[in-house]
């Protein structure tokens, strides 16, 4: 390394952005390409980052084979913050796998800490729990800790395990304090928030309260019969139903459910499984149809009976009924779920990590950008969609990821 580039490199780790861009700004060797890199992603230009970081590493080619993985690891990182979650994870591994063998092992965990990130955000999380239980947390720097706590408590929280989630926070606090590095300590900062905010309503007997992750825990390890709208089951002591894929199902499930102990009228149920204002015989007829494939659907957890009005949900044994709502009910909520975050994300990522269609995606997008909740910057494939960090409730139930115990 010559002194020039040195000199960079500690500009750049001291946080001396423009110091370390004028010492390689002229230069176009594999060196300087990737400490530019570097530089322009901190500086917020991630397209001419991830430019400079392939030119850097096809320069670098297998001669300098732990200068490549270096750059493979940092295009990674900036494709994560692009949300570009098609990137492949093979290059990851690989360039983890080289950069362990040659000693560097900080930059071979940081490759398989930004793995476990795209996992988690594409709502793997038993592929993600088992990369994480790999990692020896005490073998790693404060702020590298700090993160791997903030992974975990991520993990406990998608999967509503509350006080392993708050002592992963608490442990993500201590280390980056440690770590002296005031980012990410606002990230800690930010997840301790989320984790404290409501993060679901219950609709029981014609009342609604918000509950925070524990309540929530506790609510679903309970006797009571639970239809979750977050996540579109419904949950008893015996068994949980799925019924993601079966959308006029669920809306009658919930209706029923919203309206226990007492019965649901047709015209709402209708309503609200048909969208249709108008009832006819022909959706009186079809009602009857749905509601007794429902009826197949929770045997063992609940009976639906009929009445004057309308119909009525019976929960085996007893039990009590609830729903589990969203904090905030609106259309389109889990699209809305992953921007809340405040990156910019393309149609294509949020499709991958909702498991959607692109063109389902595109359309929620259209109406939420009419109804001025998203917004756009670029054009064509460098589109990206934004919104404001949403405040005073956490969308974790609304993100990706399997129900405790389904």
């Amino acid at each position: 390394m010559d002194s020039l580039i040195a000199a960079a490199a500690r500009a750049l780790a001291a946080g001396d952005l423009m110091g370390a861009l004028n010492r390689v700004a002229l230069r176009d060797d594999p060196p300087a390409l990737a400490l530019r890199g570097i530089v322009v992603a901190r500086l917020g230009d991630l397209d001419r980052a991830r430019g400079l970081l392939r030119r850097a590493a096809r320069a670098f080619g297998s001669a300098e084979a732990v200068a490549h993985a270096r750059c493979v690891v940092a295009e990674a990182e900036i494709a994560l913050v692009s949300r570009d979650l098609g990137a492949p994870v093979d290059a990851l591994a690989g360039a983890s796998t080289v950069l362990e063998a040659h000693g560097d092992r900080a930059n071979a965990a940081h490759a398989r800490q930004i793995t476990i990130r795209y996992l988690l955000l594409l709502g793997w999380l038993d592929a993600a729990e088992q990369a994480l239980r790999a990692f020896d947390a005490a073998t790693l720097s404060p702020a590298a800790r700090a993160v791997h706590e903030l992974m975990a408590a991520g993990i406990a929280m998608r999967r509503v395990r509350a006080a392993p989630a708050r002592e992963a926070l608490e442990r993500a606090a201590r280390a980056a304090h440690a770590a002296d590095i005031p980012a990410l300590s606002a990230e800690v900062e930010v997840a301790r928030a989320a984790f404290d905010a409501p993060a679901a309503r219950l609709v029981s007997r014609g009342t609604e309260d918000t509950l925070p992750l524990e309540r929530v825990e506790t609510l679903l390890a309970s006797d009571t019969l639970v239809v979750d709208a977050c996540r579109h089951v419904v949950r008893g002591p015996a068994r949980t139903i799925v019924l993601a894929g079966r959308p006029v199902l669920f809306a009658l499930a919930r209706t029923l459910a919203e309206a226990w102990p007492g019965d649901a009228a047709r015209s709402r149920l209708i309503a609200q499984a048909f969208r249709s204002k108008q009832t006819d015989e022909s959706h009186r007829v079809r009602l009857r149809v749905e509601i007794a494939r429902l009826r197949d659907e929770l045997a063992g957890l609940a009976d639906i009976h009929a009445t004057r009005d309308g119909f009525a949900l019976v929960p085996a044994g007893g039990l009590p009924a609830a729903v589990l709502a969203p904090p905030v009910d609106e259309a389109h909520g889990a699209v809305l779920a992953l921007l809340v975050d405040g990156e910019a994300w393309s149609s294509s990522a949020l499709a991958l990590a909702l498991g959607s269609s692109q063109r389902t995606v595109q359309r929620a997008l259209d109406a939420l950008a009419a109804a001025g909740r998203v917004h756009a910057v670029g054009r064509g494939r460098a589109r990206r969609w934004l919104t404001p960090p949403a405040v005073g409730f956490t969308t974790v139930l609304l993100l990706p990821g399997p129900l405790p115990g389904a």
